[in-house]
């Protein structure tokens, strides 16, 4: 998880070798079931000009949070997918003003890399993981 004594500013560990290494494994098995549809999708969403910072949300449980592209059941995964983007997360305050431009340096190009807020549990991280290359 990233930590801050404001916790609105976030992102300049992520991805760092403190998220467990099981974890990672598990985010990224699951990733590999779903990860073409999230690639698509976030092409999707930059070139109809909804945003250029997609973010897509693996949530273990119900969240009120994006708009849903797969459930559990779709892939057999043990994740939900749901599509959202940096906008959604500043308007609801996940990210703070303060924290905007943080956000985008450190965003990788979403061309190689999928955005993932995961939430599951007491693990609630933005992770990048690359997309399978061909």
């Amino acid at each position: 998880m990233i930590n801050h004594s404001n916790e609105n500013v976030i992102l300049d560990d992520a991805n760092s070798p403190e998220i467990d290494t099981k974890k990672m494994g598990e985010i990224t098995e699951d990733f590999l079931k779903v990860c073409d549809h999230l690639k698509e999708a976030a092409y999707q969403v930059k070139s109809r000009g909804f945003s250029q910072f997609p973010v897509f949300i693996a949530a273990a449980n119900e969240v009120p949070l994006g708009n849903v592209l797969f459930y559990k059941k779709d892939f057999e995964t043990q994740y939900d997918y749901k599509a959202s983007m940096l906008e959604e997360f500043l308007q609801r305050g996940l990210i703070g003003p303060e924290s905007e431009e943080l956000f985008k340096e450190n965003y990788k190009d979403s061309d190689e890399y999928c955005c993932l807020f995961v939430m599951d549990g007491k693990f609630v991280s933005f992770v990048y993981v690359p997309y399978p290359i061909d």
